[in-house]
């Protein structure tokens, strides 16, 4: 089995069924199928090669499933790009992981100017939309003279499907190398954690490079012959008028999108009846937020709170909506098919309810990262995936994420981890949005300052940020400095850019 083989099949028992839906397109399951094989018959006449990177530079599309579907059913790896990324960030990827096509949307054509000449591996260009271009290839026209014919490649369980690079919150981007078989595995460990159903109309929001939109809100769609609702760009009102309009049944995103929803004046106008499934992943969703949007969506029964890894591709925990108020700030139990543990700098496993770094193997995890071996030992340090989070575990098995590893606040000798205070912040009705990280104290080793982002037409004074932590935490763990922006930086994947906000405290 490898994941090209899961679009056959689904397109062979719901030929008529809607694949997908992008802006004014629809293409049904037939439809879909035959043009991701038009697509693979034409990159292997152009000399594609099983196991060459497919290297892609597209928003959320149809053509960005078409290419990830056609490099899967002839064994080749596909190799997306964050589309923020800067002109010389793109050519690193391109060169570091030695991709020879290199497909990109009409938007990116600047970009693919001022870095073409520098590339030494790129040899066929392939441009997504627009008009024809000298000296590149045009990706409608490769289809039109393409077989519909599936493709008679030989593709394994082991052989690698994606090359992911991770966010790059510090240093270079690392190359995350992920086999069919692991996302295979992430499919059956999400169906179930996640409770999936056939036929389910999902809005896919996040951006598809990322692991968590490809894999999970996309790929499992797929296989359970859903449709797919793919989103270029996230604008609240847009996204309300398609829940109304396609009768939505599932929503997923990071914390942020959620709170940008909340904060439309007037959300409670639209039909939100058909959603029965929200979920929710990247960062902490805040208990509170949990509640408010069991309001907005009043059909379903909780949050799903989905926790992992672009090395696990991604799923290791998941809380069921079920659980979502009844343990607060929590993950979830392990999936199925996982072994989790929570270990302390010795990799000796903790004792109950104790904090310490949450390690995993299991066949969704990581063959190990592109050209980078010692990255890989560290990382998968005596056959276990060191996730860098800490965690503890209860007596019912459920897991919470404390914090990040490196953001632990030190203050007095005293552990202070940050997910606590931004919990408590979220709770108060005037704030957002929240961050909280150490910066240098020569008397005390670390203080706590804390970023807040404040709710549409609200005022607050630093002192009463203050005031308000010290009512709810130990003395210690208040923030001694208190900043105010207007929104917090955050990567694609939603997770907060807390090394932008050390960066900006340092300067």
């Amino acid at each position: 089995m490898n994941i090209g083989k899961i679009l056959t099949l689904t397109a062979n028992k719901f030929p008529a069924r809607t694949a997908i839906i992008f802006e004014e397109k629809r293409f049904t399951y037939r439809e879909f199928n035959e043009r991701v094989n038009r697509l693979a018959q034409a990159l292997l006449h152009m000399g594609l090669r099983k196991g060459e990177k497919v290297a892609v530079l597209l928003f959320n599309s149809n053509q960005f499933g078409e290419v990830y579907f056609a490099t899967a059913k002839i064994g080749a790896v596909f190799t997306p790009i964050n589309f923020r990324f800067a002109p010389e960030e793109v050519r690193f990827i391109l060169d570091h992981s030695d991709a020879r096509f290199f497909i990109f949307g009409e938007e990116f054509l600047d970009t693919v100017e001022k870095i073409k000449s520098s590339l030494r591996k790129v040899e066929f260009f392939i441009q997504v939309g627009g008009k024809k271009v000298k000296g590149l290839f045009h990706f409608e026209t490769l289809l039109e003279k393409a077989k519909k014919d599936e493709p008679s490649a030989k593709v394994f369980e082991k052989d690698v499907c994606q090359l992911m690079y991770t966010s790059g919150t510090t240093g270079k981007p690392k190359g995350a190398l992920i086999t069919h078989g692991n996302v295979l595995w992430n499919l059956i460990n999400g169906i179930l954690g996640r409770e999936e159903k056939e036929g389910e109309i999902s809005l896919v929001i996040g951006p598809l490079y990322h692991t968590a939109a490809l894999n999970n809100h996309f790929t499992i769609r797929v296989a359970m012959a859903g449709t797919s609702i793919l989103v270029k760009n996230f604008e609240p009102q847009k996204v309300m008028e398609i829940i109304q309009k396609e009768k939505v049944n599932v929503i997923s995103g990071a914390p942020a999108m959620y709170h940008h929803l909340l904060n439309l004046p007037d959300w409670e106008m639209y039909d939100t009846h058909s959603i029965t499934k929200c979920t929710t992943g990247a960062s902490a969703l805040p208990d509170e937020t949990k509640k408010r949007l069991m309001k907005m969506f009043p059909n379903i029964e909780g949050i799903y709170d989905v926790y992992g890894c672009t090395e696990a591709s991604p799923n290791i925990t998941t809380l069921k909506a079920k659980d979502s108020l009844r343990k607060k700030e929590c993950v979830g139990k392990p999936l199925p098919f996982l072994e989790v543990k929570i270990v302390d700098d010795q990799d000796k496993e903790v004792p109950l309810g104790e904090v310490g770094e949450l390690v995993c193997r299991g066949p969704n995890v990581m063959k190990g990262y592109y050209k980078d071996r010692q990255a890989t030992r560290a990382a998968l340090k005596g056959g276990w995936l060191h996730t860098g989070d800490l965690a503890r575990l209860d007596e019912e098995g459920f897991i919470y994420i404390v914090d990040r590893k490196k953001d632990m606040i030190v203050s007095g000798g005293e552990n202070i981890y940050p997910r606590e205070i931004e919990e408590v912040l979220y709770h108060h009705p005037k704030i957002q949005e929240a961050a909280v990280i150490g910066v240098p104290d020569p008397f005390w080793g670390e203080s706590v300052k804390a970023f807040v982002v404040l709710k549409r037409g609200e005022t607050m004074k630093k002192e009463e940020v203050i005031a308000y932590c010290k009512e709810h935490l130990a003395s210690y763990k208040k923030p001694k400095f208190v900043e105010f922006l207007d929104a917090l930086p955050r990567n694609p994947s939603g997770k907060v850019l807390k090394t932008l906000l050390r960066r900006s405290t340092n300067t």
